[in-house]
């Protein structure tokens, strides 16, 4: 967790004493000034403008510095002691901004808000007009270089209401500020963790209550991203509905849809959040939309990190399911992609419609492959929309929404009139464009283009009169500068003289020393004043010279603020057209994954689902999209495999495979790549199989792996615990659950004992659809009492000592686990390899001889009327025993004791 209200180690800045001794140290009124702003902005790191420079101070500076590596120095005293400073340059401000807000910092952003030529003419000693004009935190930047153009920027509020005197209801409000999606849901405490897990948010809005509440102390403590807590009054959702009112300029919300009052709270406290943090620009939000409960699968904190969705265990995103189906070529189809993933729907009729969007383009490989071409020639247009609504926005952003509406043109042309629903939809936005726009964008735009508007030379020439003439002059006016300098050295006998300029002494004229020591001396002198000695060098000015400079810096400012009038035309124009444009945007994101996935579908042979409300689950030859991936470019194959978990129009319940095996032998992929049918199936994909019937999953489970949590406490087998509980609790009977290797944590009885029940529960109390890979071979036997488990093993085979795993499921159960084959195949020395081997003997020996040892195979069904303990069967008559109990010592000679004890010896050997 990175809190984020006070910044970083910095505590909450107190300008009182500072202030009440200003009079005493006599702060300069440019620290004054600092330390005024400052104070209005305590939680906060203040990049003060100074010049070319952003200024920090005290301990904005030792933080600074700390994070960024930079040199600290000092400026002036307070209190008797030296002031520590420190500053980045305002042209490379972007990547320290990134660095600072990636270590849970937040920064005030203060700007000079006047030229400093028009403070001078108020005295010596005014001070030059600042305020700050945006907080930066993780969640409202919007800047190219700060965010990650595949991934959306989420913003998330989080509010609760109370449901009943023991549970509580969350409202949940989602806002990417880069491209203006504004999405609300809801969740329980159950569901909270997974929700917050889908949405990944950069940073994370509390309220202060709900922060320190100790029951959720450890969800806030397991997340990555910023939390800044809020005071509670933030979060009502009575003055949240105003809010929300005010800011879209509506009277009513229904026309929005149905929010809770928990979603309203969470609403109204992150566009309050965004208000203030964007002082007082209007961000372009779309309007509010909820996701209604059920819409989407839902999928816990665990199982994601499990199954490896969008990052892997590691927390790559190479290797990940994402990185494997993502093939977009635009950031906004990046961005689309990964957000279907993390969603999978469940609305039948929803995705009907992309999987005929995706078949339509494995029908048409032309269609396909000059749309993918197209497409990327397609920029960002959402968030450079958003850049240039809050005027942050630049040529380039101008020049983006030009070849968008350039880019949709061509593809609304390449796009047939008739086809699936989803692709006429995505036409129609693109055919909506107004294509004026993009002709007056391009007329006006130069082809080289700088990144700020205000370093000028964007607009062509040729567009706008007014400011061809001035260019005119100004380019005229350099012309009489080389040849002034051309004069010069004629005049100066000096074929070295040049003419430059610098922000502090304007045009100079500069010489070598020896030229220099001429020039100072008469009749030079007359016309070339002396301005400052170099080492080797000499400067000088004339009065000619002034003036010429006067008439190219009066050409430059006309001719930036022609151009900066020219912008904010451009700019009105685009923002009028701001609803079709980001409508266009979306479309050409959408258009932008359909063919993403119809291109992996081509490429790996990837088949249509058929999904269906049953609960069915039957695959024939399906694969792991990710390990298939892999093995391909090794430059091996893959061997496909059948999962049958209920199939057919009289599928009422789920069928369980037991699944056993050796480790090795390919259980884990086989259970999460069924796990990926469903959330591919369910985001509107193929998937990689011959043949795929799926039921709609509406809660998906996945205990694979083992990992410990030490900073909770929690051992390997209590994680283990946990989230089974959780899947025992939540699951239904539309689920799909995935355990492995329930119960292996601890002692062999205790864990045999949790898992059969674990087996029970989901067969009988659950009755959903489930694959549960086991070592216990002794849970085979419950399928001779539970009609819907049915054992597979995975097929190995041995050869010369070694074993070979197949990777083929086949129906049974293992008869051992090669353990030892496989503890060899690791590399554990020969000499423990081999008493492994006796050790493992000796135990089956004894396992033989005493059956008893063994798990009785007549467990009891699990009932919930009856959970009486199970009665052990007798044990079995004992040879050796029962010749011994037969012996009475006290009868015996010492002839027929020694022939007792060669009989029972004898007993002993058979």
């Amino acid at each position: 967790m990175k809190p984020m209200m006070p910044a970083s180690d910095q505590a909450p800045f107190d300008a009182g004493p500072i202030l009440e001794a200003a009079q005493e140290t006599r702060l300069t009124p440019m620290m004054a000034q600092y330390i005024e702003i400052k104070a209005a902005n305590p939680d906060c790191l203040l990049f003060y403008r100074m010049g070319d420079f952003y200024e920090l101070f005290f301990a904005d500076a030792e933080i600074a510095s700390r994070t960024l590596g930079i040199v600290l120095t000092k400026r002036g005293k307070h209190l008797g002691e030296d002031i520590p400073m420190c500053g980045v340059p305002v042209e490379r401000a972007d990547d320290y901004l990134q660095r600072l807000i990636a270590s849970g910092n937040r920064v005030a952003v203060c700007e000079q808000l006047e030229d400093p030529a028009e403070a001078k003419k108020r005295g010596g000693k005014s001070v030059v007009k600042r305020g700050v004009i945006r907080l930066v935190t993780p969640g409202t930047i919007t800047e190219d270089a700060l965010l990650d153009p595949g991934r959306a920027n989420l913003l998330v509020s989080i509010a609760r209401v109370r449901k009943d005197d023991a549970h509580w209801l969350f409202g949940i409000a989602a806002i990417d500020i880069s491209t203006g999606s504004f999405v609300l849901s809801g969740a329980d405490s159950d569901g909270l963790a997974g929700a917050i897990s889908r949405l990944d948010p950069s940073e994370l809005l509390l309220p202060d209550a709900l922060r320190d509440d100790p029951e959720f102390t450890p969800l806030w403590r397991e997340q990555t991203c910023a939390i800044a807590p809020l005071p509670r009054e933030g979060f009502d959702s009575t003055s949240a509905e105003d809010r929300l009112k005010r800011y879209f300029g509506v009277a009513t919300l229904e026309a929005f849809g149905q929010f809770s009052r928990a979603e309203l709270a969470a609403a109204g406290a992150i566009i309050a959040y965004v208000e203030r943090t964007q002082m007082g620009s209007r961000v372009l939000l779309r309007s509010p939309r909820s996701e209604g409960p059920g819409s989407l699968m839902e999928i816990d904190a665990a199982s994601r990190t499990n199954l490896e969705l969008t990052r892997t265990l590691s927390g790559q995103r190479k290797g990940s399911l994402l990185a494997t189906v993502d093939r977009t070529v635009t950031p906004a189809g990046g961005r689309l992609i990964a957000e279907r993933l993390s969603g999978p729907l469940t609305s039948l009729a929803t995705l009907a419609m992309r999987h005929d969007a995706v078949e339509a383009l494995v029908g048409n490989d032309g269609l396909r492959s000059r749309l993918r071409q197209a497409l990327r020639r397609t920029p960002d247009m959402p968030r450079a929309l958003a850049r240039l609504a809050l005027q942050r926005g630049g040529p380039r952003d101008l020049a983006a929404v030009q070849a968008g509406l350039v880019a949709s043109a061509a593809i609304a042309t390449l796009l047939p009139a008739e086809c699936s629903e989803e692709v006429l939809s995505a036409r129609a936005a693109l055919l909506a464009l107004d294509p004026e726009l993009a002709t007056w964008l391009g007329a006006a735009l130069d082809d080289e283009l700088p990144l700020l508007k205000r370093d000028g030379g964007f607009i062509r020439n040729g567009f706008n009169p007014a400011l061809d003439d001035v260019r005119l002059l100004k380019d005229d006016s350099r012309r009489v500068v080389a040849g002034l300098q051309s004069g010069y050295a004629e005049q100066t006998e000096s074929r070295t003289l040049r003419i430059k300029y610098n922000n502090m002494l304007g045009y100079f004229i500069e010489v070598p020393q020896v030229a220099g020591e001429r020039m100072v001396q008469p009749p030079l002198n007359a016309t070339f004043v002396h301005r400052q000695t170099m080492a080797g060098a000499m400067r000088f000015s004339t009065t000619e010279l002034g003036e010429l400079e006067a008439k190219i810096a009066s050409a430059g400012d006309k001719a930036l603020a022609i151009e900066l009038g020219i912008f904010d035309e451009l700019c009105t124009a685009i923002l009028a057209a701001e609803k079709p444009l980001r409508a266009a945007a979306e479309a050409l994101a959408v258009l932008d994954v359909t063919a993403s996935l119809a291109e992996i579908a081509v490429d790996c042979g990837w088949t249509r689902p058929s999904l269906t409300l049953r609960p069915e689950f039957h695959v024939e030859a399906g694969r792991h999209p990710v390990v298939e991936a892999a093995v391909r470019a090794r430059g091996t194959s893959f061997v496909a495999n059948d999962c049958e978990l209920g199939s057919g129009a009289t599928a009422e319940e789920g069928r369980i495979l037991l699944v056993t095996g050796p480790n090795m032998a390919g259980k884990s992929t086989y259970l999460r790549q069924n796990a990926l049918f469903a959330v591919l199936a369910q985001m509107g994909s193929y998937v990689p199989a011959r043949v795929a019937r799926l039921g709609i999953v509406d809660r998906l489970f996945s205990r694979v792996g083992a990992a410990d949590d030490l900073a909770r406490g929690r051992s390997t087998f209590m994680v283990e615990m946990v989230e089974t509980a959780a899947i025992l609790n939540q699951a239904t009977a539309r689920s799909l659950v995935i355990l492995d290797e329930i119960g292996r944590g601890t002692a062999t009885y205790d864990g045999l004992s949790i898992a059969w029940a674990t087996v029970e529960h989901l067969h009988e109390k659950i009755r959903c659809r489930a694959l549960f890979a086991t070592h216990f071979h002794e849970m085979t036997a419950l399928s001779k009492r539970l009609p819907r488990l049915h054992p597979v093993t995975m097929r190995v085979t041995e050869h010369r000592g070694d074993v070979v795993f197949l990777h083929e499921v086949i129906p049974g159960a293992a008869d051992r686990s090669y353990g030892i084959q496989v503890a060899k195949l690791a590399g554990l020395p020969a000499t423990v390899v081999a008493r492994a081997r006796q050790v493992l003997q000796e135990l089956e020996k004894v396992e033989r001889a005493s059956p008893a040892l063994r798990l009785v195979d007549d467990l009891p069904l699990f009932s919930a009327a009856s959970m009486s303990l199970p009665h052990a069967e007798p044990h079995l008559p004992d040879p050796l025993r029962a010749a011994f109990d037969e012996v009475e010592p006290d009868e015996l000679t010492p002839r027929q004791a020694l022939e007792v004890l060669f009989r029972l010896k004898t007993i002993r050997k058979d």
